[in-house]
């Protein structure tokens, strides 16, 4: 298999690439290395690079650098540096497995970085896929991205560098607590951890347990939705009628024939939202649910381009774009 290991410099990465490379000859891999030089941090950036390029050279591997934009791409698609620099991360690793240079991505992520998100993901009213976290494997078609290091904490993966000698690269705006992931990664979790030291294994089994949860619910959403969901609305003598225009859709559920559990009638209206291509929150959700109650609301406003209307036979729910 051929695995291009995405390397930024820092320790988890540098130790990846370097554990990888002793792996390598017993297991069949043929390695090279990925680097994104995101456009942030000057001079800092320029030598994180220079180091990755170092290294791979030293042990003959073959270095992909991608240049990107990111504070650019940040302000074109409204996004925060994390999310755009993310994002073009992971384009950068498709495009790679897409051209055929690599077979799967391997990257650094560690079980601190897998107790950061679900921690960050609860704080921010997340669901249980989102409290599924970091995946171990994201099968993506071509190939494959893959974390190896889930399972390692960070403290064990420097000291292993230390052990072989290894120098890494040390990023100055991971200590920066202006951004929420820092403030968790050094006041929030070292809290928590006064409170039980396994609060990262903790955290790490909940996102394995969400992950398997949300695996099931989607298979059994797939079953459950070709036969409730309905497209458009109900017309004089039988059928349905959708709307000819290119900014309006609708679903809609026969109010008797939905399940009468709370958990899946919660999942049926979020997928139903997801195929109108709105995501609800709890409380858009929870309006939803009530009005499946006898004496509901007849209508409720969901979002600036989504709407319930509830009849006393269907829920339905339209979308129109401004």
């Amino acid at each position: 298999m051929r695995v291009a290991v995405a390397v930024s410099g820092g320790a988890d990465s540098v130790a990846l690439l370097r554990r990888m490379i002793e792996a390598a000859p017993e297991i069949g891999l043929v390695l090279s290395v990925a680097h994104v030089h995101h456009g942030i941090r000057g001079d800092e950036a320029d030598l994180d690079a220079d180091f990755v390029r170092d290294l791979a050279a030293t042990h003959g591997l073959t270095f992909h650098r991608h240049d990107v934009n990111t504070p650019s791409t940040a302000q074109q698609n409204r996004e925060t540096l994390e999310e755009a620099a993310r994002n073009l991360r992971y384009a950068f690793f498709r495009e790679l497995l897409d051209q055929g240079e690599a077979d799967a991505v391997a990257t650094a992520h560690t079980l601190d970085d897998q107790a950061e998100t679900v921690l960050h993901k609860l704080l921010r009213g997340a669901w249980t896929e989102g409290l599924g976290g970091i995946s171990p494997v994201i099968q993506c078609t071509p190939g494959a991205i893959l974390r190896p290091f889930l399972g390692a904490r960070r403290v064990e993966i420097e000291a292993w560098l230390r052990s072989i000698g290894q120098s890494w690269r040390e990023d100055a705006s991971n200590a920066d607590i202006a951004f929420t992931r820092n403030r968790i990664r050094h006041e929030l979790l070292p809290m928590l951890s006064t409170y039980n030291p396994q609060v990262y294994s903790q955290l790490a089994n909940m996102a394995t347990i969400a992950r398997d949860e949300d695996a099931y619910w989607q298979a059994e959403l797939a079953r459950l939705l070709p036969s409730l969901l309905l497209p458009g609305k109900p017309v004089r003598g039988g059928g349905r009628a959708t709307s000819t225009h290119p900014d309006e859709s609708s679903m809609a559920f026969e109010i008797d024939r939905l399940p009468q559990s709370p958990a899946v009638r919660r999942r049926l209206l979020r997928a139903a939202a997801r195929q109108l291509g709105s995501a609800l929150n709890f409380d858009q959700t929870e309006k939803l649910m009530a009005m499946l109650s006898p004496g509901g609301a007849r209508r409720q406003q969901l979002t600036a381009e989504l709407h319930a209307d509830r009849s006393p036979r269907e829920l339905r729910l339209i979308k129109r774009r401004p």
